[in-house]
């Protein structure tokens, strides 16, 4: 059940990705106009989605399985920025292949689709991954496909990404809460996360022809790393980790979590290369590709780790 409800929510998303595209194609748009976008997700709506994640209760059974999904989020990243290597020396990845194959969708497509699929309450879970992500997205990630040698620890912490994940930490642990009137504000603003991303990706399509999108002969090769390989490794690490019997509701927590890591690759590398003027091109001939075949992918897998 769990599996077709996933199917159908990215199916949703798909269709307003279709209006993205179709923008474009009548002209009221250009692809280029994408841009302005991708600077107000990453720097707006990310952070009301991270500072809305965390205005949930304080409760002893919600931190544990905050700390259990924190746990997991930082063994499933390491654990795939290491098979990312390896397979960068076995298949000659370049950087852009690499944070693709490292990096999924979660900021912009695991929220409304944990919301979708298991409920409201779930939602403080994705927090974890969406903040260890974005550390290391923002860290490793900006290194490795700016080419950059050292880390900027002022621009990381600086960014605005970051001091809403601080922030949100502060508060939830100190059991503090925004205005009703203020979180309703930031939730509104955060709920078009997924929307927006995904008529980013449509309007980027329709600057490209699906010619030029299937002509990057080593697209199905990241995709196929991304959607299989990298998922079936998720799920036998969350599976026989023994972390799911940690905490009550544990195998539903790293549900959220396993979610989050099968995603297609994250749309903000689509947009840090537009901001960057990297290969925004290939960035976003890749999302595509997986975006079009993860409504087959996601529910596999989601069977798989149910099995």
């Amino acid at each position: 059940m769990i599996s077709v409800i996933l199917a159908k929510k990215i199916l949703s998303l798909f269709l307003v990705m279709a209006l993205g595209f179709v923008l474009v194609k009548k002209k009221v748009l250009k692809a280029e106009d994408s841009k302005i976008l991708s600077v107000v997700t990453l720097y707006l709506i990310m952070p009301c989605v991270i500072l809305s994640a965390f205005q949930v209760e304080y409760t002893e059974q919600i931190r544990d399985g905050l700390l259990l999904a924190f746990a997991a989020s930082i063994l499933l990243h390491v654990g795939l920025i290491a098979a990312a290597e390896a397979a960068g020396k076995v298949f000659h990845l370049d950087a852009l292949e690499k944070t693709s194959i490292i990096y999924p969708n979660a900021g912009n497509l695991i929220i409304p689709i944990v919301m979708a699929v298991l409920g409201d309450e779930w939602v403080i879970y994705s927090s974890a991954f969406i903040s260890v992500q974005l550390i290391l997205l923002w860290s490793h990630g900006k290194m490795l496909l700016c080419g950059e040698k050292k880390i900027d620890i002022r621009k990381i912490i600086t960014n605005v990404n970051m001091i809403a994940i601080m922030v949100g930490i502060v508060l939830f642990f100190g059991k503090l809460r925004f205005p009703q009137i203020v979180q309703d504000s930031i939730g509104m603003v955060g709920d078009t996360v997924g929307p927006i991303s995904m008529i980013i990706t449509g309007m980027l399509i329709g600057g490209m022809s699906f010619r030029k999108i299937f002509s990057y002969k080593r697209i199905w090769l990241v995709t196929a790393l991304r959607l299989v390989a990298v998922p079936v490794l998720c799920v036998l690490v969350i599976k026989y980790s023994g972390l799911t019997r940690l905490v009550p509701e544990g195998e539903t927590i790293l549900l959220v979590t396993l979610l989050a890591a099968i995603t297609p690759p994250a749309s903000t590398i689509t947009q840090m290369a537009q901001i960057y003027g990297k290969d925004a091109d290939y960035a976003s001939a890749i999302n595509v590709a997986a975006t079009l075949l993860c409504i087959v992918t996601m529910p596999l897998m989601v069977m798989l780790y149910q099995m």
